[in-house]
Formats: structure tokens, C-alpha cells, sequence
């Protein structure tokens, strides 16, 4: 099972960008999905995008399509999320997860066992 660690979170004024990584350990990280969900004070945790493990097919959340680019380097066993335009309603903490699977990734927060600890992104108007 992988662990994660997320960084790359901070302050940013409205139209600003940032660049969130999730790291991955182990050996298998290309059998993993990966998902970017977020959290924002006094909500549920939502989805925001998502990548299979070659990194071919990605899906985004119409909130911030257009606007966030997912990507992954295996090679680096390592996710990215490039927020682009930010918004203040994007303020939240923001999660990678795992799974083997991109239908379950996809499926919701609820359905997946492996998180990182998140990293905060607070954009100001």
C-alpha cells in the first residue's frame, strides 16, 4: 500500500496559480489512480480531479475545469495538481488519495482507504 505526502500549499491572491505535489512511496505507484479532493471549512470533502496510472485519462470536477491541469510522473512516483485563476471559493485543504482502481477514485472520498495528510490552500480576494 502506498503512503502520500502532499505539498506546495500557501497563500495566493485571487488570479494567482500553484502547484500542489503528492509523493508516493513504493514500488507500484503506476497501479494506482490518484485523486485530488478538498476540503473547505464547514463542508464535506469533494472531488476535484483525477488520473489513471499511465496518466492518459483524467477527469476534473466542473468547478474547476479549465482552470486545474492533474498530472503524474512516475518516474518520480509523485501526482501534480497546477491550480490556474484561483478563486477564493477554492480555499480549502486539499488531499491526494489512492487507489487501484480510477472508477472507485471516482466514485467518491468516502470509498477510499489511502490519504495523505493534506496541505492548505487559502486564495484571498
Amino acid at each position: 500500500q502506498v503512503q502520500l505526502v502532499e505539498s506546495g500549499g500557501g497563500l495566493v491572491q485571487a488570479g494567482g496559480s500553484l502547484r500542489l505535489s503528492c509523493a508516493a512511496s513504493g514500488r507500484t505507484f503506476t497501479s494506482y489512480a490518484m485523486g485530488w479532493f478538498r476540503q473547505a471549512p464547514g463542508k464535506e470533502r469533494e472531488f476535484v480531479a483525477a488520473i489513471g496510472g499511465r496518466g492518459t485519462i483524467t477527469r476534473y470536477a466542473d468547478s474547476v475545469k479549465g482552470r486545474f491541469t492533474i498530472s503524474r510522473d512516475n518516474a518520480k512516483n509523485t501526482t501534480y495538481l497546477q491550480m490556474n485563476s484561483l478563486k477564493p471559493e477554492d480555499t480549502a485543504v486539499y488531499y491526494c488519495a489512492a487507489d487501484r482502481a480510477l472508477s472507485t477514485v471516482l466514485s467518491g472520498p468516502q470509498y477510499l482507504g489511502v490519504w495523505g495528510q493534506g496541505t492548505l490552500v487559502t486564495v484571498s480576494s
